[in-house]
Order: C-alpha cells, then sequence, then structure tokens
C-alpha cells in the first residue's frame, strides 16, 4: 500500500522540517500543500524531503488539502492518504494506528480524537468547550456522534477520499467531511491521538469567533444551498 500525508502549511517554517522529519517515518510521500505563504515554508519543506505544491494566493486548510489529496490519488496512486498538520501538534507515531482500520477493510475513513481515553488534560479549557460544541451542533446537522469533530487529524481510503470533495475553504471543511461521510454512507470510526499544544499553536488555533464563522458557513450551506 502507498501511504501518502497531505500537510497544508502557512508560515510554518520554524515548525514544517520537524513534522516532515516525524512524519517520513510512517508514510511512504508527504505532499506539503503551500498555503501561499510569506515565509519560506515551501522551501524548507522541499529541503526536509517533501513534495511541495503552492498555491499562488491564501486559499484556506480545506483548500489545501483538497489540492494535495488530488495529487496524492493522481500522481502518486495514495491507497491511503492521511491529514497531518505542518505545526508539530500532531505525532507521527500516532499513523500507523489510525490507518489500520483501513488496513484491515473495517472503515472507510478514521477520524483522530482528543478525547479518547485519557489525552484531555493537555487540551486548556477553552479549547474544550469549544470542541464540545462543536461535537452537539455535528449531532445536530450531520447526525454523526462523535467524541471529537474538529481534530484535523485523520485518514482515508482511496475511495473514501475520491468521494470526500472539500468545497469548502477554509475551516469549515472539517464539517463539511462529516457531511460528506454520511452523504456517502462511508464507514467511520475514530482513533485515539494526542495532540502537543504549545503556547504558539494555540494563539493560531481555532477561537471562539472561528468557531461561530465554521458554525454561520455550514448553516447556510445546509440550508441555503449557497
Amino acid at each position: 500500500m502507498t501511504i501518502v500525508a497531505v500537510i497544508p502549511a502557512f508560515n510554518e517554517e520554524s515548525r514544517v522540517a520537524s513534522a516532515l522529519r516525524d512524519a517520513l517515518l510512517y508514510v511512504d510521500f508527504a505532499v506539503v500543500v503551500d498555503d501561499c505563504s510569506k515565509d519560506n515554508t515551501a522551501m524548507i519543506a522541499k529541503e526536509s524531503g517533501a513534495i511541495v505544491l503552492q498555491h499562488v494566493m491564501n486559499r484556506g486548510q480545506g483548500a489545501a488539502l483538497q489540492t494535495g489529496t488530488l495529487f496524492a490519488l493522481d500522481k502518486l496512486n495514495a491507497d491511503i492518504i492521511v491529514h497531518f498538520d505542518a505545526d508539530g501538534q500532531m505525532r507521527g507515531e500516532d499513523i500507523p494506528e489510525i490507518i489500520q482500520p483501513i488496513i484491515n477493510n473495517t472503515a472507510d475513513i478514521v477520524l483522530g480524537s482528543r478525547f479518547l481515553q485519557n489525552n484531555q488534560s493537555s487540551i486548556p479549557l477553552s479549547r474544550k468547550i469549544i470542541l464540545k460544541l462543536g461535537t452537539f451542533f455535528t449531532l445536530c446537522i450531520s447526525g454523526i456522534k462523535l467524541s471529537d469533530t474538529h481534530c484535523g487529524f485523520r485518514a482515508l481510503s482511496r475511495d473514501a477520499a475520491r468521494k470526500i470533495v472539500i468545497t469548502r475553504d477554509r475551516m469549515a471543511h472539517a464539517s463539511e467531511i462529516l457531511d460528506l461521510i454520511k452523504v456517502h454512507r462511508l464507514r467511520f470510526k475514530e482513533c485515539n491521538v494526542k495532540i502537543r499544544y504549545s503556547d504558539e499553536t494555540l494563539a493560531k488555533g481555532q477561537s471562539a469567533w472561528g468557531a461561530f464563522t465554521i458554525v454561520k458557513d455550514m448553516l447556510k450551506s445546509k440550508f441555503l444551498d449557497v
């Protein structure tokens, strides 16, 4: 099987090399999609062993994931695609576990969760509240019950990656993926993952206003078809 990590990146020159060293221990290829960074992210990613694709304008994480996924499917003939972050929050050692249900043909998509087992102590309280509200929103809108709805660490089979076409360029893509799981009746499982937080990554992460924007975008898409 060919395992490809798709890694969206925006202004991650200080962290992308470490993230790639970690991921490349467990995958065959890493595709970094540089989302019009203003720093040396693309150059450092290439020097660190990644295949680098570049957006000519900043489009957002959802768009970067879709760009990387299409390349992985069409050019690298990927059997499994792993969504992985460029900022060092995710651990490469979790990749074997997150892809195993796909290898065993017991799931089409595996969703990382920060709320399984005893991972929660490292999650800041404000982030926990936002994430828990997200699980309730997802249950109401998508009808999918999960412990963690906005963890970007996930693995997709080739078939699932073909069916899950991301049209929400920015952070609402995470909710869109869950909608598409239900639409296409894909088999899914959650997998325990541990996310490493730092002051730097928390500062650029999900805020209450960002969560509100996601909810607004998804409600518009669901009920107004825009």
